[in-house]
């Protein structure tokens, strides 16, 4: 199955916008647009999960604990986390590179740091 993500609400809107506008077959939503504002940790990370989405996020260090937390109880679809001073199209490129070279299952309960 071909990946799908979810920004988490602190991601930078340009990094959605230039994957959209570099692949648009990627399905990739903000967290606006499913209602994932102003959520926990795990509340967000259980948003992505019900409906299979890698979350991706630039919290780099609160979430890698509360995704452990989250996965010894729940499955998840991954999570991708994306540090703040990364450049932009790096970021972009990266997440295209995921997109196209691996499918859905081979993330699953995985979390992972860009650059890869």
């Amino acid at each position: 199955m071909k990946i799908q993500f979810q920004a988490d609400e602190d991601l930078r809107r340009a990094i959605v916008l230039g994957v959209r506008r570099r692949e648009p077959a990627i399905s990739f939503v903000q967290a606006f647009e499913i209602g994932a504002e102003g959520k926990n940790d795990f509340e967000v990370l259980r948003a992505a999960a019900d409906p299979g989405r890698i979350l991706v996020s630039h919290d780099v260090r609160t979430m890698p604990q509360h995704f452990r937390q989250f996965t010894s109880r729940w499955s998840s679809p991954g999570v991708i986390l994306v540090p703040q001073k990364l450049s932009l199209s790096i970021v972009i490129e990266e997440l295209v590179i995921i997109w196209i070279a691996s499918e859905a299952e081979e993330w699953v309960n995985q979390v992972r740091f860009l650059p890869l």
